[in-house]
């Protein structure tokens, strides 16, 4: 089956066909965070969801190039080291080392370039794609001195959101990039420095001032992957004005279409309500991680809703994905335990795993994927109690499961058994052959307490750590 992807720009469900006149090389661009704090898990449901995308496309055999950028100056930057008293660049390194780090925790892939905004080479891109548009009208400098797009210039403003241009009605400029609560109109492309910025600017062919939200993303993107991209993705929140915006700059400079495909993810919402802090259910990563979870687990809990579709996250939900891991873990390891070092042999098992990467090819439909995956969880534990799964089957799911957990990042780390989990284990075998039920139990417990959960099966005793 050919990779189906959801257009927002059409509407419409489209075969995906890159750029590449070879077929196998994939620009694509993402909307990176703005480092004024810590991420929250709204934010990596979008990251987890290009993270998603990217690893399909390269299991079909696509060569994907990805930027993120990081928004290391706006408002909220700026704000936020003022009230502080620092430097900007000081402010937001802190929170840049930390997405890193929750990137790691996640286990997001790395793309190949996060440009940031204040990087010199990418002011000089907004500065020269700026004068260009100036150059040919489509920008002015208003009695503020900031600098604007003529939306009248570009009569496709608004086609991604469904907009109707004629009924945009803007009675203001745009004085900061809060833009959900502002007046639609012309926007920023450069805005001149007043006394709230502080000691944040560059200077312009226009006078001292910072870039506009927008062009940041169409500079960095276009320096990076070129005119032309093949794939846009972004949160729903993104589309209007952001996206807009960046379609109408960079197409008015370059001539030529910006994106083939824009992918935006559903909103998240927490326990069925918008996440807030005022409503006490506002996480970031690093809340879950200090309320027991693990990284993989909240990976499970945000991947596991089609993109296109709103998710609510709940702590019932995490409890609900450790369990689902658990049971991939028990699975893996009978499956290792059967399989010792036998050569992988043909299994019409391995019919789900084509199931689940059909299912991914139909615009990313992870919950089938996954109901697929499970399938053969389930066959395959079937077939091992009954005796009839060979080893060389068993390595041959081993084999299938590895080309699965590539696009998924779901299987749990080796993790090195403790010298003292293995001496009381040692002692509750003992404890078995003696019959002191009693002592077996205390045991377990206190191998339990040690972070491990032990099960007794045929072959002896098997140890996992506690999710």
């Amino acid at each position: 089956m050919t990779l189906h992807l959801f257009n927002t720009y059409s509407r419409q469900v489209e075969p995906f066909t890159p750029l590449d006149p070879a077929g196998k090389k994939v620009k694509m661009y993402t909307c990176g965070p703005t480092v004024y704090n810590y991420a929250h898990i709204g934010n990596f449901r979008a990251y987890l969801f290009e993270d998603l995308l990217q690893r399909h496309l390269e299991s079909r055999g696509y060569e994907v190039e990805r930027v993120m950028n990081l928004t290391d100056v706006d408002d909220k930057t700026i704000r936020g080291c003022r009230a502080l008293g620092m430097r900007l660049a000081e402010f937001t390194e802190k929170f840049k080392r930390a997405f890193f780090e929750d990137l790691e925790t996640l286990r997001i892939k790395r793309a190949a370039h996060y440009p940031a905004a204040t990087e010199d080479r990418y002011i000089a891109r907004m500065i020269e794609m700026i004068g260009q548009l100036q150059a040919d009208g489509i920008a002015y400098q208003a009695d503020d001195k900031s600098v604007y797009f003529r939306l009248s210039k570009f009569p496709d403003y608004g086609k991604l959101a469904h907009l109707n241009l004629d009924e945009l009605r803007p009675t203001g400029r745009i004085q900061n990039d809060d833009y959900e609560k502002e007046n639609l109109g012309d926007f920023a492309l450069w805005k001149a420095w007043d006394e709230n910025d502080g000691d944040v600017k560059w200077d312009s062919p226009w006078g001292p001032g910072r870039p506009g939200w927008h062009i940041e993303c169409s500079a960095m993107a276009t320096a990076l992957l070129g005119p032309e991209l093949d794939i846009h993705c972004g949160g729903v929140d993104n589309i209007f004005p952001h996206h807009e915006a960046e379609i109408a700059q960079s197409e008015c400079c370059t001539g030529k279409k910006f994106v083939r495909y824009w992918l935006h993810c559903a909103h998240l919402m927490v326990d069925g309500q918008k996440m807030s802090k005022s409503l006490g259910n506002f996480y970031t990563l690093r809340d879950l991680i200090a309320k027991g979870y693990t990284g993989r687990e909240v990976r499970y809990a945000l991947l596991t809703v089609n993109y296109l579709l709103p998710l609510n996250f709940t702590l019932a939900g995490l409890e609900a994905s450790r369990a689902s891991l658990a049971r991939i873990d028990e699975w893996t390891t009978r499956l290792q335990d059967h399989a010792k070092d036998a050569a992988p042999a043909a299994t019409p098992l391995s019919g789900h795993t084509a199931k689940f990467f059909i299912a991914l090819d139909d615009n990313l439909n992870i919950s089938a994927a996954l109901s697929h995956l499970f399938d053969l969880i389930r066959e395959s534990n079937t077939a091992l109690n009954r005796g009839e799964l060979s080893a060389g089957q068993a390595a041959q799911l081993l084999a299938d499961w590895t080309g699965i957990d590539h696009v998924l990042a779901f299987q749990r780390e080796a993790a090195a058994i403790p010298a003292e989990v293995l001496a009381l284990v040692q002692q509750r075998q003992q404890a078995r052959a003696d019959k002191q039920w009693a002592e077996s139990d205390r045991l377990r417990d206190a191998i339990a307490d040690l972070g491990w959960i032990v099960k007794d099966t045929k072959e002896g005793p098997k140890l996992s750590p506690k999710q």
